[in-house]
C-alpha cells in the first residue's frame, strides 16, 4: 500500500516549457535601470552629449590651440570670424574662440564646484533637521528660511566684496574664483536641504530603520548607510539643475563687474567687455559667449528634466 508520503510530488517551474532550460533572472542594477529610462528621453541625450563635448573642448582646448589666452595682438584687433580665428578678435586681438573655452573652463568649473559645496551643506541641514526632528528641526528650517528670505542680488555683491576685501590667498586665486564658487554655493543650498528634510521625514519611519535601531545600529550609520542612499533621487536631479543656476549666478555677477576679474576670462566678463563693442558693430564679441552660456544651460536643463524622470518611481514606465 502506497501511502501519501511516498508519492513522488511533481515539480512546475512557471513559465518554462517541459523541454525548455531553465534560466535564472538577473536582477537589473539601479544604474543601468536609470540609464535605460534616461535615454528615452531624447532631449535630455543630446543635452548631455552636448555637455560634455563642450567640456572636452574647455579642458583641452586652450591647450591645444595655437594662440595664448592671455597675449595681446594689436595688429589683429577687432577681426571678425574667419578660417584664422573662427569666432573673430576682441579688442586686444586676442583670439574669442581660445578665450571662450578657457573661460568655458573656468564657467563650468565654477558651476561644478558651487553645486558641490551647496549638496554638502544642504544634504547635511536636511538630513539632520529630517532625522532628529524636535528643536534641531525647527533651529535649522528657520534658518533655513531666513536665508530664503534675503535678496540674492544683493547678499551676492556684498559678499563677494566682503570677501574680496579679506586677504587670504586661496580666495584670491584665479581673479577670485574660489571666493564667487564660497559665495554661490553658501546661498543655493536651502532647496537641497528641503528635499531632504522631507525625504528623510518619510524614509526614518520605515521598517528597515526600525530593524537597524533594533539591531542596535547607531544613528550616524543609519543616516549614511540606509536613509541617505534612499533619498539621493530629488538631491541629483536637483544638484544637476543648480550647475546651470551658477554659471547664470556667475555670469551675472561677471557681467556687473563683481565676479571673476579679468584677465582670467569667463563667460560673464567677456559679455560685460563686448557690451560696448556691440554698438561698434563688432556683434560676435558678444554673440558668442550669450551662446555658450545659452547652449549650456538649456543643455543641463535637459539633463535635469531626464534624470528626474529616469528617477522618478512614480512615473509609469
Amino acid at each position: 500500500m502506497t501511502t501519501q508520503s511516498d508519492t513522488p510530488v511533481p515539480t512546475i517551474t512557471l513559465g518554462q516549457g517541459p523541454n525548455e532550460a531553465y534560466e535564472p533572472y538577473e536582477a537589473e542594477s539601479m544604474a543601468h535601470m536609470t540609464w535605460r529610462h534616461f535615454k528615452r528621453h531624447r532631449m535630455a541625450v543630446i543635452g548631455l552629449i552636448v555637455v560634455t563635448i563642450l567640456a572636452i573642448a574647455s579642458i583641452i582646448g586652450p591647450e591645444i590651440s595655437p594662440y595664448d589666452v592671455y597675449h595681446s595682438n594689436f595688429s589683429e584687433r577687432y577681426q571678425p570670424p574667419s578660417l584664422r580665428h573662427p569666432m573673430g578678435t576682441d579688442d586686444l586681438g586676442r583670439d574669442m574662440l581660445t578665450r571662450i573655452m578657457q573661460g568655458g573652463r573656468i564657467s563650468l568649473s565654477i558651476g561644478v564646484m558651487a553645486m558641490s559645496l551647496a549638496l554638502l551643506i544642504g544634504t547635511s541641514v536636511g538630513a539632520l533637521a529630517g532625522f532628529y526632528g524636535g528643536i534641531l528641526d525647527n533651529l535649522l528650517m528657520r534658518f533655513t528660511d531666513l536665508m530664503l528670505s534675503l535678496p540674492q542680488l544683493f547678499v551676492l555683491i556684498l559678499m563677494t566684496l566682503l570677501l574680496r576685501s579679506i586677504n587670504i590667498p586661496l580666495l584670491q586665486a584665479g581673479g577670485g574664483v574660489f571666493a564667487i564658487v564660497f559665495v554661490i554655493a553658501l546661498l543655493s543650498w536651502m532647496t537641497v536641504a528641503r528635499l531632504v528634510r522631507s525625504a528623510f521625514l518619510s524614509l526614518r519611519e520605515k521598517e528597515f530603520v526600525e530593524a537597524a535601531r533594533a539591531l542596535g545600529v547607531s544613528n550616524r550609520r543609519i543616516i549614511i548607510r540606509h536613509i541617505l542612499p534612499n533619498s539621493l533621487s530629488p538631491v541629483i536631479v536637483a544638484g544637476t539643475l543648480r550647475v546651470a543656476s551658477s554659471i547664470i549666478t556667475e555670469s551675472g555677477l561677471s557681467f556687473l563687474g563683481f565676479g571673476v576679474q579679468p584677465p582670467t576670462p569667463t563667460w560673464g566678463n567677456m559679455l560685460k567687455n563686448a557690451q560696448d563693442e556691440m554698438m561698434r558693430g563688432n556683434m560676435w564679441m558678444a554673440i558668442f559667449p550669450g551662446l555658450m552660456i545659452f547652449i549650456t544651460v538649456i543643455a543641463i536643463n535637459y539633463i535635469g528634466d531626464g534624470l528626474r524622470d529616469a528617477l522618478d518611481p512614480h512615473i509609469v514606465r
